[in-house]
């Protein structure tokens, strides 16, 4: 593995971290180029209005994303105790909340290139792909890693680092916190989500 390499995979958080000399993994690095490629191209694409790129954006997320597990995983402590009507309402708010996050963050790209800069092998089937998007109106490289986890019907994407920031797990310590501050009302971050409401809470 390349000393250009080493010091990015050393940034990952310790949830995720695994000896950087770990074996890569070229079929989840290729996953992740095509996936990453495709939706810079669905939201690149200057012929569909906006109707179509959600469609294309939303079809997508469901052929390269584990929804139902991230689903899960954003609840945290309060995926144990929700219940099924709570669930089911919960899903479709965060799918739309999700959705919006993850457009926005990449509406600005257009005629970029993803390359795969390398990877880490937590596990068998458990694998972090560290790419970057450059050209088009990029004056450098913008870094993304893709937490990606072997699935039945093939590689499915559970986590992103964009600018830095593990989005799942971002969304997990928010939406904890704001049903813990809600007295563990699981309705509160629903409406919020609903809303279009940031979900944040201040770190110390």
């Amino acid at each position: 593995m390349s000393r250009r390499i080493l010091p990015w995979l050393f940034l990952l958080p310790s949830a995720y971290a695994q000896p950087a000399l770990a074996a890569r993994d070229a079929s989840a690095e290729a996953f992740a180029r095509a996936g990453a490629s495709r939706l810079l191209g669905v939201l690149g694409d200057k012929a569909a209005g906006p109707a179509q790129k959600d469609a294309a954006f939303h079809k997508a997320i469901d052929e390269l994303a584990d929804v139902p597990r991230v689903t899960h995983f954003v609840l945290g402590k309060y995926a144990r105790t929700i219940t099924p009507d709570q669930k089911r309402r919960f899903a479709l708010a965060f799918r739309s909340y999700a959705e919006r996050i993850y457009q926005g963050r990449l509406a600005d790209y257009g005629g970029e290139r993803v390359s795969v800069v390398g990877s880490v092998m937590r596990k068998p089937g458990d694998v972090i792909v560290a790419t970057e998007i450059s050209g088009g109106q990029l004056d450098r490289p913008v870094p993304v890693s893709w937490r990606v986890l072997q699935s039945p019907g093939g590689w499915r994407v559970v986590d992103v680092q964009f600018r830095g920031v593990w989005l799942a797990i971002t969304q997990q310590q928010d939406f904890v916190a704001t049903i813990d501050n809600a007295g563990g009302d699981v309705e509160v971050l629903i409406n919020r989500l609903r809303s279009d409401a940031p979900v944040s809470v201040k770190r110390r």
